[in-house]
């Protein structure tokens, strides 16, 4: 049975009315019409569904609309503007990270929160902490690249 959600994405409220069950992903791109995230695997396993929740990566392909609730949600689109992009979209830029860009919103949302608690991180750190992600088109070496030259920027 559907009930009614107020979902802060991106600093605006959208009021939808949905299954408590429904994953946060459907919310996000059937009903805020968002174009990102994106539904990879629907198992929480390749992260191009990644979102902040209350600034914390969340897989939104397996989170409930009920787990939820007042959380503020931040999306890619969320992460920077192009007059003043987040560090990571402007290193992902110098580096020419992107091939596809399907798996983006896993890598930047993932290292965003990293780096924001982490300053100044080894490469064996940022390794660690995106080793939960994949991308199909190969261009790991280039993420990391981009990773460390946002820390760099942010630090």
């Amino acid at each position: 049975m559907n009930q009614p959600f107020k979902l802060d994405v991106n600093g605006q409220t959208h009021s939808i009315n949905a299954d408590p069950d429904m994953p946060l992903l459907y919310a996000l791109r059937n009903d805020v019409g968002l174009n990102n995230p994106h539904f990879g695997c629907g198992l929480a396993q390749c992260g191009a569904c990644t979102v902040h929740v209350d600034g914390q990566p969340t897989r939104s392909c397996v989170t409930p609309l009920s787990a939820v609730g007042e959380s503020k949600i931040v999306t890619l689109a969320g992460l920077g503007t192009p007059e003043k992009p987040h560090p990571l979209q402007a290193a992902y830029v110098e580096e020419q990270v992107l091939q596809c860009g399907y798996c983006i919103n896993g890598w930047l949302m993932t290292a965003a929160a990293f780096l924001r608690d982490n300053k100044k991180p080894t490469e064996d750190q940022i390794k660690d902490a995106l080793s939960g992600l994949k991308c199909r088109c190969g261009t790991h070496i280039s993420i990391l690249k981009a990773v460390k030259r946002a820390a760099e920027m942010m630090g």
